[in-house]
């Protein structure tokens, strides 16, 4: 039985949903359709290495051992990181070891009230930090072959997002059109096309250099994600504060660019069926984005090129989303800023940062402001929606619009 220790107690804090016509609770009669928009595979040690050729082997990330006998994080965009020492226990320990199976991970969201996932790597993550977009894309496909082989049978419900190095636009189009032959529900695309510290020689998603790639994948009719801490390392900050300063700083807030760079470069116009969102960066800061946009592009009228059709705004509100967690100021500013429709909630199992397995009690504590139409959108119809899930019987959508379908 899980002990949840005094770390962890306050995750099972709720007012309760007594007034609520439907519930996230598991196993309710009445709960509502959960979709968990981010969520992280737990990958064996050899995904890469049984995969990839004896050219590769030396340069994949792993362990090393430093001069003192410390090990040593070691990848190849990453200055090393010493790996600390230190012991979970309860709760923590058991989020770090769930989900090592598709059928380990039914279980687990059963337990949480989730009814589909949408999969992004773990280990995986650093298989975009190098500025060897050609290292990058056979890691790429290394880790598109590990997630097909295991998750295939199970793509209805468990939907591994196929991985792209799309600096390399050739070998990224060959990519995805070989995820969209196999059945990929969605794509998952570096925040940054070429990982390291802003570079004005570096190309970046606002150029038209990646028409080509944004054409292949709406003939292939994926979706894009882009998960936090693809772009540049996140761990930049060292001493004391480090943890905070690299999660919010350094891996959350550069989430956005990728984001505004379509939306303000003419991107959607020339390509209308692009959906496109973050992932695991929360959505406080979207209300904001949309606002800074549309500001700039007012009072920059002089500077601004191309001269849209609509505001910037108006091409996330219909092509765009966003996952969250638990927050707040996001669902505060949801509906005044016509966001229903592009919100999608995550508990990012099995991450620390997630909400597994109290998952109803983090809804309950931060959803009871949503009418009840609101909740199902956010909770799963909005990812249905999405990536394609379907839909159980007895789920209707609510009343709002279509959303970001590309349509």
């Amino acid at each position: 039985m899980l002990q949840v220790d005094l770390n962890n107690a306050w995750r099972r804090h709720t007012p309760g949903d007594a007034a609520w016509p439907r519930t996230p609770r598991p196993g309710a009669p009445n709960k509502y359709f959960m979709v968990s928009a981010d969520c992280h595979v737990q990958e064996p040690n050899d995904f890469l290495s049984a995969r990839m050729a004896a050219k590769f082997q030396a340069r994949l990330p792993g362990i090393v051992l430093g001069g003192d006998g410390s090990q040593l994080q070691k990848t190849e965009g990453f200055r090393p990181i010493r790996i600390g020492s230190f012991t979970l226990e309860g709760e923590d320990l058991e989020r770090s070891v769930s989900g090592k199976t598709p059928a380990e991970r039914l279980t687990a969201l059963a337990r949480d009230g989730v009814d589909c996932e949408v999969l992004f790597p773990n280990k995986g993550l650093t298989i975009w930090a190098t500025p060897d977009v050609a290292f990058s894309q056979a890691m790429c496909r290394a880790y598109n072959d590990w997630a097909w082989e295991t998750f295939a049978e199970y793509n209805a419900r468990l939907a591994p997002m196929a991985c792209v190095a799309s600096a390399d636009i050739p070998g990224a189009i060959a990519e995805i059109q070989r995820a969209a032959q196999r059945g990929f529900k969605g794509l998952c695309l570096p925040c940054k096309p070429v990982w390291g510290p802003p570079d004005h020689e570096h190309v970046n998603y606002n150029l038209p250099v990646f028409d080509p790639l944004w054409a292949a994948i709406v003939e292939c009719d994926l979706p894009i994600t882009f998960h936090v801490s693809t772009g540049r390392d996140p761990r930049t900050a060292r001493g004391n504060g480090g943890a905070v300063i690299n999660y919010a700083v350094h891996s959350l807030a550069p989430t956005m660019e990728p984001l505004i760079n379509l939306c303000a470069s003419g991107v959607i116009e020339r390509f209308p069926g692009l959906r496109f969102g973050s992932i695991e960066a929360g959505i406080g800061w979207v209300p904001w984005m949309l606002t800074a946009m549309d500001e700039a592009y007012h009072k920059h009228h002089m500077w601004v090129r191309p001269k849209l059709r609509q505001l910037p705004s108006d091409y996330f509100r219909s092509n765009g989303f966003a996952s969250f967690g638990e927050d707040a100021p996001g669902l505060d500013l949801m509906r005044e800023y016509g966001l229903t429709d592009n919100f999608l909630w995550a508990n990012d199992f099995p991450h620390h940062e997630g909400s597994w397995p109290h998952s109803a009690a983090a809804i309950e504590r931060t959803m009871g402001k949503l009418d009840d139409a609101e909740r199902a959108q956010v909770l799963g119809l909005n990812a249905a929606r999405i990536f394609k899930f379907q839909l159980p019987a007895g789920s209707q959508p609510g009343p709002h619009g279509a959303g970001p379908t590309g349509a």
